[in-house]
C-alpha cells in the first residue's frame, strides 16, 4: 500500500466518526460545521484567484459563504426549524449582491477590475459554500426519516466517493495505462477512473442493503447501482475540474486546512459536484 493511500486511510479513520457525529445532530451543528468548511474553500478560491492577479473581497464574500448553509437550514421544509419561505433566502441573496457591488464600487476603481472582483468573488460563495452547504438538503429532507435514515442518506454519497476516489488511486497505481486527462491532472489513468467507478457501483448497493433498507429508505437495488455510476464519474469530473483551477496558477495544493493532506478544496472537490447531484438524483428518484 502507497503512504499515500495509506494516509487517505488515516485520516478517513478520524474524520469519519466525528462527522457522523455532527450529521447525527444535524440542525444548527450540521449547519455551523458547513459553514466553518464553506468559509475555507472560499478563501481558498480566493487565494487561487489573488494568484492570478485578481482582488476579490474576502470580507463580503466570507459572510455570504457563512450564510449559506444557516440559510438553507431555515427554510429546508424537513429541518424542523422555522421553515421560511424560500423566497427569503433569493432575498437575502439579493441584498448581499447589491452590498458586494456596492463595496466594490467604494473600494476598487476601473484600473482594479472591478468586475473581475465581484466575478470571482460571487464564484467563490456559489461554488465552495453553496454547492457543499446542500448537504443539509440530505440531512434533513422533505421525507420524515428517522433520524439514523437521514443520517445514513447523507453519507451514501460520501461513501461512494471515498470508495471511487481510493480504488481510482489504487487501480491506477497498479494498472496504470493511459491517461484520463493529461494535461490537467498527469497521474490519473483510464484504468482508475473505471476502476473507481465500478467501485462505486458496487458499494452503493451494498451500502444501501446495510444501513438505508434496514432504517425504512426505500432505495430499489438499481437506482443505488444507478446513482453509484452517476456520482462516481461526477465526483471525478469535479476533482479534475479543481485541478484546471490549481493548474492556472502553478499550485499543487489549494491550502493547508487538513495540514499535509492539502486544503479543503484539494480534499472536497469531488464533493462540491457529487452532493448539489446527490440532492438531484434522489428527487428524481422519489426517496427525498
Amino acid at each position: 500500500m502507497s503512504s499515500n493511500l495509506a494516509s487517505r486511510f488515516l485520516v478517513a479513520a478520524v474524520a469519519i466518526p466525528a462527522a457522523l457525529v455532527v450529521v447525527y445532530i444535524g440542525g444548527w451543528a450540521l449547519a455551523g460545521a458547513l459553514a466553518v468548511l464553506c468559509v475555507a474553500g472560499t478563501r481558498e478560491v480566493y487565494n487561487l484567484a489573488r494568484s492570478g492577479g485578481m482582488r476579490p473581497l474576502n470580507e463580503i464574500g466570507f459572510v455570504g459563504a457563512a450564510a449559506v448553509p444557516f440559510c438553507i437550514f431555515l427554510t429546508a421544509p424537513g429541518a424542523g426549524g422555522p421553515g421560511y419561505d424560500p423566497a427569503v433566502l433569493w432575498l437575502g441573496a439579493a441584498v448581499w449582491l447589491l452590498l458586494l457591488m456596492l463595496i466594490t464600487a467604494r473600494t476598487r476603481s476601473s484600473s482594479d477590475r472591478p468586475l473581475a472582483s465581484v466575478s470571482v468573488t460571487v464564484f467563490g460563495v456559489l461554488y465552495a459554500g453553496c454547492l457543499l452547504a446542500l448537504l443539509v438538503l440530505l440531512r434533513h429532507p422533505s421525507v420524515p426519516f428517522t433520524t439514523w435514515a437521514a443520517t445514513w442518506l447523507v453519507f451514501l454519497p460520501l461513501v461512494v466517493v471515498w470508495v471511487c476516489d481510493t480504488l481510482a488511486m489504487a487501480g491506477g497505481s497498479l494498472i496504470g495505462g493511459p491517461k484520463l486527462s493529461p494535461q490537467l491532472s498527469p497521474n490519473k489513468t483510464w484504468a482508475g477512473a473505471v476502476s473507481g467507478t465500478l467501485g462505486g457501483m458496487i458499494v452503493a448497493p451494498v451500502y444501501g442493503a446495510l444501513l438505508l433498507w434496514p432504517n425504512g429508505v426505500s432505495f430499489p437495488i438499481w437506482m443505488l447501482v444507478l446513482f453509484g455510476f452517476v456520482i462516481s464519474v461526477v465526483g471525478q469530473a469535479g476533482d479534475i475540474a479543481e485541478s484546471q483551477l490549481k493548474r492556472e496558477v502553478g499550485t499543487k495544493d489549494s491550502g493547508t486546512f487538513f495540514g499535509g493532506h492539502g486544503g479543503v478544496l484539494d480534499r472536497l472537490d469531488s464533493l462540491y459536484w457529487a452532493i448539489p447531484t446527490s440532492v438531484i438524483l434522489l428527487e428524481l428518484f422519489g426517496v427525498t
